[in-house]
């Protein structure tokens, strides 16, 4: 995959995966299917069974994005791993909280408590 498709930068903490979102708008239905993309592959051909999600970058989200992330938590369950999200800005967590999102993610205000346990 070309650096230019990339839209998460992937580094490993021990045994857990760590995918940080390099764009602060999440709004682009093409970047968001790279990103679905690059997420699911993860599970799917790396078999990665711990990911904590960063958006530490991530300014604003659109509802199509939401629908990559309900998806990749179910891929991640049914393969018996664990997600965790962080770095969530308030307002982006509003949006989260509205739709009970909150309620399926594990959320968690930083990258370290993400990491906490896992």
């Amino acid at each position: 995959m070309s650096a230019g498709q990339r839209r998460l930068d992937i580094e490993e903490v021990g045994d857990i995966t760590v995918a940080t979102f390099t764009d602060k708008k999440i709004l682009d239905e093409g970047n968001i299917q790279i990103i679905g993309n690059q997420l699911f592959s993860l599970v799917e051909e790396e078999g990665r069974g711990k990911i904590v999600l960063d958006f530490a970058n991530v300014e604003y989200l659109s509802s199509a994005a939401l629908g990559k992330l309900i998806t990749m938590d179910k891929k991640v369950k049914s393969a018996k791993g664990k997600l965790r999200l962080c770095s969530v800005r308030p307002d982006i967590y509003e949006v989260f909280a509205i739709t009970k999102l909150n309620k399926l993610f594990d959320m968690r205000e930083t990258r370290e408590q993400a990491l906490e346990g896992l």
